[in-house]
């Protein structure tokens, strides 16, 4: 991840108006406003989220700020103008970095920091960035957050009359391909369609549960092949043939893996 400040060029003691992340692998931008922000002296594109209260740009506005400071995509010239500057072909991270994030329309420009350079405020908000997420039934999510909270979100209740979350609804086997999105910002299903890290916090009813709660219940309580075939004292052949036969239940099959709850396994000893 590198990390930007958002500067103003033009004025005399040059304060963090924003800050401006961006993952390599995954080629995202996000932009995290200060709390205190004035939306006077903030980019014109990311004042509106001070005024509606936000302070976490989804990635989707992020670029579209990065976008308006370099050169387009459909400009006429834009072969000779990515030789002229050494790039083999358009990465608007790459066409940012030529001039610092600089543009003719306004005076702000990027500074490189690290991430102990951010302020303490957003540092802070970090700590409530998503560690890992798990769909539950009725349209609900169990979000980590990196702060050890643990909380149940239910996105029926919350999005229920969003036209954009109407697709989930109709396709319950889409809301169970939920991904985390680059540094736990939210929850996505697609670039599109997500959730803010700052949202889920907020609407989350939180649970008496931890991180390590849930991964001793994976380790301890869910088995493959093998070990369900040792704890039946069978053969793995048995094993996919009670399971072939609706005997066995697997939580999970992917190619050769197969994952079973231990307490079915153990359930067939019973009888």
């Amino acid at each position: 991840m590198k990390i930007f400040a958002i500067r103003d060029e033009s004025a005399v003691n040059p304060i963090d108006l924003a800050y401006l992340l961006y993952y390599e692998s995954e080629k995202r931008f996000y932009i995290e406003l200060p709390e205190n922000a004035d939306p006077w002296e903030t980019p014109l594109l990311l004042s509106s989220f001070i005024k509606k209260g936000e302070t976490s740009v989804n990635s989707y506005w992020s670029k579209l700020w990065v976008q308006q400071r370099i050169v387009p995509p459909d400009r006429q010239n834009l072969g000779q103008v990515l030789k002229d500057n050494h790039l083999n072909e358009y990465d608007e991270f790459d066409l940012l970095m030529l001039s610092m994030g600089r543009c003719a329309q306004d005076d702000y420009y990027l500074v490189p920091i690290e991430e102990k350079q951010i302020s303490s405020q957003i540092q802070k908000r970090f700590a409530r960035r998503i560690e890992n997420v798990v769909p539950l039934e009725n349209y609900e999510l169990l979000v980590f957050f990196r702060d050890g909270i643990v909380k149940k979100c239910s996105i029926k209740e919350h999005f229920n009359d969003a036209p954009s979350f109407q697709v989930l609804f109709r396709n319950p086997s889409f809301f169970y391909a939920i991904n985390l999105q680059p540094g736990g910002h939210g929850v996505e299903w697609d670039i599109n369609l997500g959730i803010s890290a700052p949202t889920l916090y907020q609407i989350g009813k939180k649970v008496p549960l931890s991180i390590a709660d849930f991964q001793n219940f994976v380790v301890h309580g869910v088995v493959n092949v093998a070990e369900a075939a040792e704890i039946l004292n069978c053969s793995r052949q048995n094993i996919d043939y009670l399971t072939r036969n609706g005997k066995l239940h697997p939580i999970k099959s992917s190619g050769k893996n197969t994952l079973y709850l231990k307490s079915e396994i153990l359930k067939r000893n019973w009888k």
